[in-house]
């Protein structure tokens, strides 16, 4: 893993996904496609089929309502007025044609100023009377007469000083339900034919539009499993070229990984040959040897190379819990940066004082939540302050702190050697060792740092210390919204004397 340079570049690029966000998609693409193209479809169809008896009643109408209209014409014409005495002329072979329809039956009236009916049937009812009469226009309601629906036109015949004359034709609405279903059976009944065949079609299409995904499943089904090349996107539908071109993209990045892990499994069989070989060296040694004292001192040499071979296996275990997906392993939870520093600061007091190392904490007054692994941010604090320690001379200080404006920021700082300029990029490279040291290290404990920080969306930066002397580690994490406001108090610092307990 790249560390970033004094310049601020990023730690380790490459791998940019978010561990704390998952994406749903739907179970099939056919169906979600199926879904949206037949629920419109079945949504409109009750629709067309409500639009249809309204344009259907419409159309029957009109031309019963003209007959109707010509029939209340035709009787006003023959309505005589004389000194307010209403006369109506209508013969009775004009009677007998308005009841001769077999289907429908017809209604007439004439009602006289007195609303007193003067010819035809009683059993139509007074129509409501318009705000402005208007002699000669025809106006239509629907009403019902012993029991049945009609359909009645009317008109008023003004008379002077007195209310007008009122002359109406009702009919039942036979004949238009019977055109009206007519009109619908014609319109409807080929569409039950057409929606099915329009839904089969459309299953066709989308069968054959996803072919192309069915091909590519078996292309890639065929290939070995050793096989990371590219896939050819020539013949892919351009709708799908994006996620094969990621897909390939991918397949890229995971090869670099294991060619990346065979370097490691390379690397780590190499350095732990050493300790082992060590081992069995110092083993036969003392088993060959006969006084007390050296043997006393091969078995020191065997305990302290078991210890580095501990050490080392531990740091190769942790490092591939980082790169693994700890979402897995643990579970991700507010905490406190702050406290998480102290209480990691506090454990290694005692190995500083043992090196003489002032080893010091400053706070920055107040919680600084963020989101993160408890376990894993333990581990990437401690091998930052192990480092400190492990590479400032007796004498030395070693400061931790914390503190934050946009970001959560946890800094380790010391006087000692130093990192040079143009080993920084190099320092965070698995086994890498600064040369020109004699500290015990297996060059894993920076790596599983950033690495750590890595998963955790987190910046680490690596600077000249604060007295122009030593090194500086900095990381830092997105705050949490509801933690970030409020001013820090200045900052405290606890001196490597401090009781554990602080």
């Amino acid at each position: 893993m790249a560390k970033p340079d004094p310049g601020g570049r990023p730690a380790a690029p490459g791998r940019g996904a978010n561990p704390f966000v998952n994406f749903e998609y739907p179970n099939s693409l056919f169906g979600e496609i199926l879904d949206w193209m037949l629920a419109p479809l079945l949504l409109l169809w009750p629709i067309s089929i409500a639009a249809t008896n309204h344009v259907a009643a419409y159309i029957a109408n009109q031309p019963y309502d003209q007959a109707l209209a010509d029939n209340v014409s035709a009787i006003a014409r023959l309505v005589t007025i004389d000194g307010g005495r209403v006369a109506v002329n209508l013969p009775a072979s004009a009677r007998t044609l308005l009841r001769a329809d077999d289907t429908d039956t017809l209604f007439y009236q004439v009602v006289a100023p007195n609303t007193r009916v003067i010819q035809g049937d009683k059993e139509i009812s007074w129509p409501p009377l318009p705000a402005k009469l208007e002699a000669g226009k025809v106006l239509f309601r629907d009403d019902r007469i012993e029991a049945e629906n009609v359909r009645i036109a009317y008109t008023f015949i003004p008379v002077r000083n007195l209310p007008p004359v009122v002359v109406q034709v009702a009919e039942t609405l036979r004949k238009r339900e019977a055109l009206s279903s007519s009109i619908i059976s014609g319109v409807l009944l080929p569409q039950f034919a057409i929606i099915p065949l329009a839904v089969i079609l459309v299953y066709l299409g989308l069968m054959r539009g996803i072919a192309p995904l069915r091909l590519l499943q078996e292309r890639i089904h065929r290939r070995r499993p050793s096989d990371l090349s590219p896939i050819p996107v020539t013949r892919v539908p351009d709708e799908v070229r994006p996620v094969v071109v990621a897909f390939n993209q991918m397949m890229g990045r995971l090869e670099e990984n294991l060619q990346a892990q065979q370097r490691f499994i390379a690397q780590a069989a190499h350095q732990m040959r050493t300790p082992l070989t060590g081992l069995k060296t110092q083993t036969e040694i003392a088993l060959s040897e006969t006084d007390p004292a050296q043997m006393r001192h091969a078995l020191q040499l065997i305990a302290e190379s078991t210890d580095r071979a501990s050490h080392l296996i531990n740091q190769l275990l942790m490092l591939a819990r980082a790169e693994a997906s700890h979402e897995k392993l643990h579970r991700v939870v507010p905490l406190d940066l702050d406290a998480l520093a102290r209480s990691v600061t506090e454990e290694w007091v005692v190995r500083a004082m043992a090196k003489r190392i002032d080893l010091g904490f400053e706070d920055c007054g107040r919680p600084l939540m963020i989101n993160g692994v408890p376990v894993l941010l333990r581990e990437l604090l401690t091998n930052l302050v192990d480092n400190a320690i492990k590479y400032t001379p007796p004498g030395g200080h070693v400061t931790v702190r914390t503190h934050a404006e946009n970001l959560a920021v946890v800094e380790v700082d010391d006087d000692g050697i130093g990192i040079p300029v143009e080993e920084r990029g190099s320092v965070f490279e698995r086994f890498y060792r600064v040369l020109g040291t004699d500290a015990d290290g297996s060059g894993l404990g920076l790596p599983i740092a950033a690495e750590i920080a890595e998963l955790h969306q987190a910046r680490i930066d690596l600077l000249t210390g604060g007295n122009e002397t030593g090194s500086l580690f900095r990381v830092s994490f997105p705050l949490l919204t509801e933690a970030a406001g409020g001013p820090a108090a200045p900052p405290t610092r606890h001196s490597g004397s401090f009781p554990i307990g602080l």
